[in-house]
């Protein structure tokens, strides 16, 4: 139950890298609305609703890119987070049978919440 649940969050952390890339190339190449524009020039926005139930008025916050080095970075977040959901995935299969085993299972969960916490600094200090 539990790895059928990591490999859905797994499917939909990709979709989201997807959705984020194709959104963002869309939003720096095609609509050409400058940054800090107002909402009501945005193309992708025109006629945009979710399943026709919810006209969008203005874009997601998450999904604002103004560069395509914001670009990476948002798309590289997700990614890393991938590779999370695919270390916990595989961690389900390790047998621990003597002390080095579980050493470098410590180690590994340790350098992945590490990486992560780092990720999280990094990208809250350029937001500032």
């Amino acid at each position: 139950m539990v790895l059928k649940l990591v490999e859905a969050i797994d499917v939909y952390l990709a979709g989201t890298v997807m959705l984020i890339f194709g959104m963002g190339l869309y939003g720096l190449f095609i609509s050409n609305v400058p940054p800090g524009g107002p909402p009501s020039t945005d193309r992708a926005l025109k006629g945009s609703s979710l399943f026709g139930m919810f006209a969008l008025k203005e874009r997601p916050k998450w999904m604002k890119i103004d560069s395509l080095d914001e670009l990476k970075t948002k798309v590289g977040h997700v990614i890393v987070m991938i590779l999370l959901v695919k270390m916990f995935e595989r961690s389900k299969m390790v047998m621990i049978t003597t002390g080095l085993d579980l050493l470098s299972y410590s180690v590994c969960i340790f350098l992945s919440s590490a990486s992560l916490y780092i990720l999280h600094n990094l990208h809250k200090s350029d937001s500032d």
